[in-house]
């Protein structure tokens, strides 16, 4: 399989090409040539198949002409070494669970699938370390950090805007120290996204060291993410409810839902998605007018969801062949500033019993408010509630309990960087290690 730039003045480059590199040299993500639709006999028989057993049939889909089958199982298998479960919530509204994982993020998905596959890329060459650089507005580093932890040949920097993630998602990549340096940027997190950008497009630096993303810019990041959603129709099939099955996914950078659009592209029968964002509404936007005019992220409490210009915009564009027709045809938009996030976890929570995140409760509501009769919602549940514990018992008037993992990364000693959002900072610190 080759992959192309979104921008279209990139040499075409292979998955391993595509995945070390991370972005196109014309600053154009990767997108692959073609998408394999998935056969009918694998969605007649898919609610009697396990999480993993339709992920490798899906990762095949994506990289079977790449990879090896046996390692391709073996990559998918220590991926999904968690479930991703559905849990219902209201009688037509679910949740996709996605936050069993090692750090209680959807991000672990992505994380480990990239970390796996980048190195059995890099154990094929002889061409020393590679550097992955990462910003992160909070999941992505604590799932990027914690899926390379201790992989040879590979270092990761953690880019995150300082005073703007929450203490126990900042405990999660900040006190790991090995392969793992935190970088603390003054700014925001499109400022770290740009440090990243640019640092992939400085010629001193790439002749320095070895660059590559683990944001969702990059396919081996993103990708694997369609696995939940392909286990979630699954799931909600073998219930029953797999007809007219609405997907709503919390956004910021919108690899997420991309990647569920890409499944649907493969023929699964998802209905439409709903793309739910906070005060941030640059997609919803995008949406009502047809224009895409990006703008500076506010600060909010689902803070993972503070991006004001998401870099994967580009792909939906692209997937779509830039009709704003085709894309209002598959996706709707919702917005909620703080107020109505904090209304909906405590509505949710008095009604149901269910402890929504805020990132959650963007998902949960946008549903509550557009779905139709006759459609069933499974929403992303995209991190554990206790992930942002001060502001959910502040919100609940509750105590929820830390997990054991999380608690332990509470424990280590911050270790971080401290840097400007000026660019000139950032390379010539890079150029020192």
């Amino acid at each position: 399989m080759k992959y192309y730039s979104t921008n279209k003045n990139a040499p075409l480059a292979t998955l391993h090409e595509a995945v070390v590199k991370g972005l196109a040299p014309d600053r154009g993500l990767y997108m692959p040539e073609r998408i394999k639709p998935l056969p009918k006999e694998f969605y007649d028989r898919i609610d009697t198949m396990s999480f993993q057993e339709i992920a490798v049939a899906v990762a095949d889909a994506f990289f079977g002409e790449d990879v090896a089958a046996d390692d391709l199982r073996r990559i998918v298998t220590d991926t999904l070494s968690f479930d991703c479960p559905v849990a219902k919530v209201d009688d037509n509204i679910y949740a996709l669970e996605l936050f069993h994982g090692p750090t209680l993020a959807f991000k672990d998905v992505g994380a480990r699938f990239m970390a796996r596959l980048l190195q059995y890329f890099i154990r094929q060459e002889e061409s020393g370390r590679v550097n992955v650089l990462v910003a992160t507005s909070g999941d992505t580093g604590s799932a990027v950090a914690n899926g390379f932890l201790g992989v040879e040949g590979i270092h990761v920097y953690v880019l995150y805007p300082k005073g703007k993630v929450s203490k126990i998602q900042e405990c999660q990549f900040t006190t790991l120290g090995r392969n793992i340096t935190a970088i603390e940027v003054d700014g925001v997190f499109d400022d770290c996204q740009a440090l990243v950008k640019q640092a992939f497009l400085d010629a001193d630096l790439n002749a320095h060291m070895r660059l590559t993303s683990a944001n969702s810019i990059n396919v081996a990041r993103f990708l694997p993410q369609a696995f939940y959603y392909f286990n979630a129709y699954a799931r909600m099939k073998a219930l029953g409810k797999g007809d007219n099955m609405v997907m709503c996914v919390p956004s910021g950078n919108f690899g997420n839902i991309t990647a569920g659009l890409f499944g649907h592209e493969m023929g699964l029968p998802i209905k439409r998605f709903i793309a739910a964002n906070n005060a941030n509404d640059i997609f919803y936007q995008y949406l009502r007018t047809g224009k895409y005019e990006p703008k500076a992220s506010q600060q909010t409490l689902a803070n993972a969801m503070d991006v004001g210009d998401p870099s994967n915009f580009a792909r939906v564009y692209d997937l779509y062949g830039g009709s704003h027709t085709r894309v209002t045809a598959y996706i709707d938009g919702a917005t909620y500033n703080d107020d109505a996030i904090r209304a909906t976890m405590r509505e949710c929570h008095d009604r149901t019993g269910y402890v929504l995140d805020p990132h959650g409760a963007c998902g949960y509501q946008a549903l509550r408010e557009l779905l139709q009769p006759g459609e069933t919602g499974v929403f992303c549940e995209t991190a554990h509630p206790a992930k942002f514990k001060e502001k959910v018992d502040e919100i609940l008037n509750t105590d929820i309990d830390i997990p054991d993992r999380l608690a332990e990364f509470m424990k280590g000693q911050k270790k971080s960087v401290e840097m400007s959002r000026q660019f000139e900072d950032f390379k010539a610190y890079l150029l020192k290690e």
